[in-house]
């Protein structure tokens, strides 16, 4: 085979090994941050070499993502639910542009085991094992907030950093625990504790919209943001709320106080949060570094 020839059989081999593309030199390239996320992480995955006007979609597992521009592609917040098996985790990816074929990427991501730790707590009977009008009532408040975290808004009204809801250094406690209460095993704890005194302020962790506000069993007095694209964060137990459904506010806008209603053994705030009906790690958001 002479020289010419070599490169040329080279160069077309280069070629058929790239990504599915329109042109040769319109790479795909998806990355991961991190690259191994835990249990309950947040992560963020970012696609480069899509033009202006491509559509973006795609899943991990059988959660699906919501896109955004973002730093000359498209990018996508991952939630990765408490409950989640650690191990292989498959993704998928279709970029659309108009007068070409559907683009597909596929590949793995492994999902890095984590430890929780268990939380024996006391309650007054009544809180632990509600009589059967109550129970229905939890039930149907539980329904309404699952009902609440299905729903994707289209708009991404979240930017920068999250910031923590209450003041202090001191960091939150109880995400993932197993909680044995009055004796009996529950459910795990999908939120992150902070310990603080009745009346201190809460805060937006970030810009978004009131989607809710009620008085619920468990929760107590509550305020849920829905910051765009399936993310939510939640504001439980407080003792004031200062603000109503359908509010807009910004990152730091006081929200409430700090209470003890509902199933709480004392003052402080719950805070979750949900991305695409995962239960997330509220530390993780808070850790979130996408550069704005």
């Amino acid at each position: 085979m002479t020289g010419r020839r070599a490169a040329r059989v080279a160069a077309l081999l280069a070629l058929a090994l790239l990504p599915l593309t329109a042109a040769a030199g319109d790479r795909l390239v998806v990355t991961w941050h991190p690259a191994r996320p835990r249990i309950g992480d947040v992560a963020w995955l970012h696609l480069r070499g899509a033009s202006e006007t491509a559509v973006v979609e795609g899943s991990v597992g059988h959660r699906p993502l919501a896109f955004f521009p973002y730093a000359g592609g498209y990018a996508a917040l991952v939630g990765l639910d408490i409950d989640v098996k650690p191990g292989v985790q498959p993704w998928r990816l279709a970029v659309l542009e108009p007068g070409l074929d559907p683009r597909p990427l596929t590949g793995k991501v492994t999902v890095v085991p984590r430890q929780f730790p268990v939380q024996r707590l006391t309650v007054p009977p009544g809180m632990a094992d509600p009589d059967p009008e109550t129970e229905r009532r939890a039930v149907a408040e539980g329904q309404h907030l699952q009902m609440l975290y299905r729903t994707v808004s289209p708009e991404r009204l979240w930017r920068g950093p999250f910031t923590r809801p209450v003041a202090g250094t001191e960091p939150p406690s109880g995400f993932g625990a197993r909680r044995i209460i009055n004796g009996k095993p529950r459910a795990a704890h999908s939120g992150a504790d902070y310990s603080a005194p009745r009346g201190t302020p809460v805060v937006a962790a970030n810009a978004g919209r009131v989607a809710l506000v009620g008085d619920y069993f468990f929760p107590g007095r509550l305020v849920a943001l829905d910051h765009g694209l399936g993310l939510y964060t939640l504001y439980f137990h407080l003792d004031s709320v200062a603000v109503a459904e359908g509010d807009r506010v910004d990152r730091g806008q006081t929200l409430g106080t700090v209470g003890a209603t509902g199933r709480a053994t004392g003052p402080h705030l719950h805070f979750g949060a949900q991305l695409g009906g995962a239960r997330i790690d509220p530390a993780a958001l808070l850790a979130l570094r996408l550069a704005d």
